[in-house]
C-alpha cells in the first residue's frame, strides 16, 4: 500500500534512538500518522517541525498498519519559532484538527488551515481566519450553524443573532425582544470581508466557542485551549 500526498505537520512523537512518528494533515487522506526513520537527526529536524507544509509518500504493507513516511520539506515556516501569535493559531488549529477521526478527509479544513498559518503572525488575521475555520469544523462534524436565514421569518436581511440552541441565525427584529440570551453574529462570519474589528472578533470566538464547547469538547471532557483565549487577547488589544 501506499499513497502521495502534501500534508502539515500538526504533531511528532519520538520512536526509539533515532525515529519519529509524524502526526500530519494531509490534502486527501485525512490526518494521518506515519514513521520517519531517522527522523531525529541533523538532516529531517528542520523539516519535521509542526506548522511547515511538507511532500509525504506513504507505504505499509496493509492499510491498517502505521507505514513509513518519506518527506520532503515544501514550506518551512520557522518564523512560527518567533511569534507567540503564531505558536497559539499552530497550536489551536492542530488541536482542533485532533477532533477529526484519522484518516477521514477534509480537504477544506486542509485548505482552512494552510491559510492560518501564511497569516498566523498577524493576530487579528489569524483569529478572524480561525474563526471561519471553526465554523467550518463545526459543519464537518455534523453539527453545522444555519447561518443563512432568520430562524423565525426566514429573512436573509439583517441577521445579527445566532439562537444558542438551535445554532440559527436571528433578525435584528425578530431578536430584540430576546437579545440579551441571543449570540452576536458578526456579519464577518456570514459574508467574508477583510479586517473586522477586535469586537466582531471576540463575538465570533464567543459563538463558534459556545457551540464546539457544548458539541465537541464537553462531551469528550475536553475544554478549549488556553492559546485561543490567548491569540484573541493579541488581537484585541
Amino acid at each position: 500500500m501506499d499513497w502521495h500526498d502534501d500534508g502539515i505537520i500538526i504533531g511528532l512523537r519520538r520512536h526509539g534512538e533515532t525515529s519519529v512518528i509524524v502526526e500530519a494533515m494531509t490534502r486527501s487522506h485525512g490526518r494521518h500518522l506515519g514513521l520517519v526513520r531517522g527522523g531525529r537527526g541533523r538532516r529531517h529536524a528542520p523539516v519535521l517541525q509542526p506548522g511547515n507544509t511538507v511532500d509525504l509518500v506513504w507505504r505499509a504493507r496493509l492499510d491498517e498498519h502505521l507505514g513509513q513516511y518519506q518527506v520532503e520539506p515544501l514550506v518551512m515556516r520557522s518564523r512560527f519559532l518567533d511569534s507567540a501569535a503564531a505558536l497559539y493559531a499552530l497550536s489551536v488549529v492542530s488541536g482542533h484538527l485532533r477532533l477529526l477521526p484519522e484518516r477521514d478527509p477534509h480537504e477544506a479544513l486542509y485548505e482552512a488551515a494552510t491559510v492560518i498559518f501564511d497569516h498566523a503572525d498577524d493576530p487579528a488575521t489569524a483569529c478572524a481566519l480561525i474563526a471561519r475555520f471553526e465554523r467550518a469544523l463545526l459543519g464537518d462534524l455534523g453539527f453545522g450553524l444555519d447561518l443563512d436565514a432568520c430562524a423565525a421569518t426566514g429573512a436573509a436581511a439583517d441577521l445579527i443573532y445566532v439562537s444558542p440552541k438551535s445554532g440559527r441565525a436571528v433578525s435584528r427584529d425578530a431578536g430584540a425582544p430576546y437579545a440579551d440570551r441571543l449570540l452576536a453574529l458578526p456579519d464577518f462570519l456570514r459574508n467574508g470581508g477583510t479586517s473586522p474589528m477586535g469586537a466582531d472578533l471576540a463575538a465570533a470566538f464567543r459563538l463558534t466557542g459556545h457551540f464546539l464547547e457544548r458539541h465537541v469538547f464537553e462531551p469528550r471532557g475536553l475544554s478549549l485551549p488556553d492559546q485561543r483565549a490567548a491569540l484573541l487577547a493579541l488581537a484585541v488589544v
